[in-house]
């Protein structure tokens, strides 16, 4: 086995395979950079990144027989196309009907890359793909439908350019190792580029108090350390995103990833208090009423989730109501509050209402930074995001001073050498 130097895969008591530090590693560090098995880039970054190597830039070349793939050159173009002829002859003919899901795509790429992969890969140091456990077991009626709609897409759009696919069976089981061995790839402000598989990235358990954070250079998944690792530590990346009280984040990786989570924050619950913050009112609100507030809320986030793609005022508007709705009982600072402001600030960056975007991004800023582990992605993009929207806005001053804050995170998460962080750091100096 080639193994991953400073690491190895051993038998975590309760957790199945896992990953553990045989040296010391320091926070920031590198662990193990993986590249990706396969992967997929989402439909509509099209055009803006390159489909092979994920680069982001103005002026890529599309392929010419079906006007939809981009590529740097002609490099990257003769790369993609054992993956992209899958689907270049299907887009063309299919025209506006064609619209397999991004895991049906990913799905694709996997059976053609098994079809001509016979060595264990450079992603396989640890483990194999054809190691990945499906649950199958245990997966409900509901996910078996979703399971069985995905395997009917695949033959719709896929069989005339692959040959004879797997049987039923083979698929079913695919299609599960996928959704819970699955990454999707995201850009510095967490925006969603794509779908790849790492299996070896796989192969680390999560904890909600993780001590690696995975960020994407390129096409490939690099694994950094959070907080100091000692040998014989077991390293652990979170799979979810961490905001929530811990209730939801065990509903969350039951119902995604199959597991009860047992890890330190969910058994002290130390943060949930503070995630749960009610307003200070004469008369503090009653369980029961704190608890209906808290179905609202989850009810609310679901319908918002299920409304997205419509991307209009009426999102704003939906925000805005359930915001003041809850805001009779929750504090500013209450996760479901700032949940609500988070997708009212992307509904406002995506109407350009730089302004509206702004406020909320700024109300939301310090109680992310406490909700959240110290390293957190999800409050860099938010330092970023502020950061670029004070600029825009002649605001100089603010904007360095947000930008700075995002960097000193995206330092330790990306890597010093990561060209976010020098895009960051040019930003930067363009204002002295």
């Amino acid at each position: 086995l080639p193994g991953i130097e400073g690491t190895e895969r051993f038998l975590s008591p309760g957790r199945g395979q896992g990953l553990r530090a045989v040296r010391h590693f320091a926070v920031g560090e590198l662990v193990f950079s993986c590249p990706a098995y396969t992967y997929v880039l989402t439909v509509n970054e099209r055009g803006a990144h390159c489909e092979h190597c994920f680069t982001r830039k103005e002026d890529l070349f599309k392929c010419g027989k079906c006007k939809q793939a981009h590529y740097c050159n002609v490099d990257c173009q003769r790369g993609d196309w054992p993956m992209h002829k899958l689907e270049c002859v299907a887009m063309c003919s299919y025209g506006e009907n064609w619209c397999p899901s991004e895991t049906v795509r990913l799905v694709a790429r996997i059976i053609t890359k098994q079809r001509v992969t016979t060595e264990r890969t450079p992603s396989e140091r640890l483990l194999l793909f054809k190691e990945f456990e499906s649950h199958l077991d245990k997966m409900d009626d509901e996910k078996q439908e979703m399971n069985q709609v995905d395997i009917l897409s695949l033959h719709h759009f896929y069989s005339k350019h692959i040959n004879d696919l797997p049987g039923d069976q083979a698929l079913t089981e695919l299609f599960a190792q996928v959704n819970c061995n699955g990454f999707t790839i995201e850009d510095e402000e967490l925006s969603h580029l794509g779908s790849a598989v790492f299996p070896d990235v796989a192969l680390m358990n999560h904890s909600c108090s993780p001590n690696v954070i995975v960020t994407y250079k390129g096409t490939a998944a690099e694994v950094r350390a959070v907080k100091e690792i000692d040998p014989g530590e077991e390293i652990f990346n979170s799979y979810i995103d961490l905001l929530y009280p811990t209730e939801d984040r065990r509903e969350r990786l039951l119902d995604s990833y199959f597991f009860l989570c047992e890890c330190t924050e969910c058994s002290t619950k130390s943060k949930d208090n503070a995630k749960m913050e009610t307003k200070k009112l004469s008369s503090p609100p009653e369980p029961k009423e704190i608890q209906s507030m808290v179905s609202y809320a989850k009810n609310v986030i679901e319908e918002f989730r299920r409304a997205k793609h419509y991307k209009n005022i009426l999102l704003l508007e939906m925000c805005e109501l359930s915001l003041e709705k809850m805001g009779a009982i929750f504090a500013d600072t209450n996760v479901y509050m700032l949940h609500m402001m988070y997708q009212a600030m992307g509904v406002c960056l995506y109407m350009q209402d730089w302004d509206s975007a702004m406020s909320y991004g700024e109300k939301i800023i310090q109680p992310y930074s406490v909700h959240y582990p110290a390293y957190s992605l999800n409050v860099a993009s938010i330092y970023l995001k502020l950061g670029r929207l004070y600029l825009g806005l002649e605001k100089k001053t603010q904007g360095v001073k947000a930008l700075k804050k995002a960097l000193s995170i995206m330092e330790v998460a990306h890597g010093k050498d990561h060209h976010y962080v020098a895009e960051v750091k040019r930003e930067i100096t363009e204002q002295k």
